[in-house]
């Protein structure tokens, strides 16, 4: 059985593609901004919370994360799939 070489250090999709652009959107009086922002920093954990910052607003890749933190890039990925889950379950009640 062969190992996998590389590792994909982005993710892809819509939704990743929406919180990228609700994020660095020009317009700070965005209501979704302002609610996607409460709730990373209120209601995500803390490992949750510095793995978004960095790869959505330090727009660091997953491997780069991973040696930083000393952890797997499975289990950054599986970190932020946790935390886009634990956002959108909060953000639905809002919008």
């Amino acid at each position: 059985m062969s190992k996998r070489k590389s590792y994909l250090d982005i993710f892809t999709g819509e939704s990743d593609e929406n919180i990228h652009n609700i994020l660095n959107s020009d317009n700070d009086n965005s209501r979704l901004k302002k609610l996607l922002l409460n709730v990373i920093n209120n209601e995500l954990t803390p490992r949750q919370k510095e793995i978004i910052m960095l790869y959505y607003f330090k727009n660091t890749n997953i491997v780069t994360i991973a040696k930083k933190l000393e952890i797997t890039p499975q289990a950054v990925s599986a970190v932020i799939s946790r935390a886009k889950v634990r956002m959108y379950k909060i953000l639905k009640y809002y919008l």
